[in-house]
């Protein structure tokens, strides 16, 4: 009996899947490098803020308008964060394109990859229209209104009450007498 393996039909087609498998791993590699290079910008609807992110999402760069002095710190932190949702939800259409031009004929990596940064970068939720008197003014000769005072805490009477609460006077203010 012959080894099937010896024939060269069979030399050939292992030679195939080598070489198949070198093919698909350079294209994996440049896949892997090519993901590496990408990031996305996205500049708010107003201009403010423009942020950056990188292949993972994290911030790269961030340039904020010299008009955030106008704005309180709670505007200017939701410009910030809402840009920068926005930039990250665009990573996996932008991987998508990446991976399409690299490994586009295994499908399945490509939405399993992208399906992952779908969940973790999803859509931001829509902005809500911001009152236009309330966007960039600030008012600065207003006072503001003082909480009211704190009633004064409860006193006890002197000597005691009709509870025995135990406490033994501890607790009571030093300055009464018992």
């Amino acid at each position: 009996m012959s080894d099937p393996l010896s024939g060269g039909d069979a030399v050939a087609r292992v030679d195939q899947m080598v070489a198949r498998a070198k093919r698909k791993a350079e294209r994996y590699q440049a896949m892997q490098a090519a993901v590496g290079q990408v990031s996305v910008t996205e500049t708010g609807k107003d201009g403010l803020v423009t942020v950056t992110v990188d292949s993972a999402g994290n911030v790269t760069d961030l340039r904020i308008a010299d008009r955030v002095r106008e704005l309180s710190g709670e505007q200017v932190a939701a410009a910030v964060l809402t840009t920068l949702r926005r930039a990250q939800s665009r990573l996996p259409d932008r991987l998508g394109e990446v991976m399409a031009e690299t490994i586009g004929d295994d499908r399945q990596t490509v939405d399993t990859i992208v399906g992952n940064y779908r969940a973790k970068f999803p859509e931001p939720e829509p902005e809500e229209a911001e009152p236009a008197e309330s966007r960039h003014v600030r008012n600065l000769g207003a006072l503001e209104e003082e909480p009211a005072p704190k009633p004064p805490p409860a006193r006890r009477p002197p000597g005691g009450s009709d509870e025995d609460d135990g406490d033994d006077g501890f607790g009571q203010s030093f300055l009464t007498r018992g």
